[in-house]
């Protein structure tokens, strides 16, 4: 399968966020760089930090957009216009309530789930269709409580949990960007089940 693939991990810039729940996306952007080597730089022409490189044989850009979770989108369309690369082959990585940490999910289009960054990213792009990986962080079991949760970080168990979900995403991840999406889905999906 030929052609440029954007990665986007979605978080929040700055110190500050660092190890929230809610930058679960950049964790994923981390894991890629330990695994694959590079360090993201940044451009002020997408918006963000980003690397162009190869990934198993791959052409992809990675992109931590710097302009803050709910104007995510910005910085995505920012880097799709400038490097042309379509919809169907934008991966964002994000933080989901509904999954527990530990679990890791594949999906192309659905909703936004009330997830701001992927609100952004629907109005900036014009399209749900691009591919998501969902990134189980738990829900705290009431609507009120969600802000406080998504921006604190999780209990060492939580988080081990999270960054082992990481590196079962990043062993799917040549099938993926290699054109066989079913067959990371498979694989990834199944591991989470042994998992459960």
């Amino acid at each position: 399968m030929d052609g440029l693939w954007l990665i986007a991990g979605l978080g929040n810039p700055g110190p500050k966020y660092d190890r929230t729940r809610h930058n679960a996306g950049f964790w994923f952007l981390d894991a890629v760089l330990r695994r694959f080597g590079g360090e993201l730089r940044r451009e002020k022409k997408l918006l963000g930090r980003a690397l162009k490189t190869r990934l198993d044989g791959q052409d992809v850009v990675l992109l931590a957009p710097e302009t803050f979770m709910n104007e995510s989108g910005q910085s995505i369309r920012a880097a799709t216009d400038f490097y042309r690369i379509e919809a169907d082959r934008v991966l964002v990585a994000h933080d989901e309530l509904d999954l527990p940490p530990g679990t890791a999910r594949l999906k192309q289009g659905g909703g936004h789930g009330g997830h701001n960054g992927l609100r952004s990213s629907f109005r900036h792009l014009g399209t749900p269709g691009f591919w998501r990986l969902r990134i189980g962080i738990g829900h705290p079991g009431t609507a009120d409580q969600v802000t406080p949760w998504v921006l604190s970080r999780a209990p060492a168990g939580d988080e081990q949990a999270i960054e082992a979900s990481l590196d079962k995403a990043l062993e799917v991840l040549p099938d993926f960007l290699g054109g066989r999406p079913g067959e990371a889905m498979k694989r990834l999906h199944a591991r989470d089940r042994s998992a459960d």
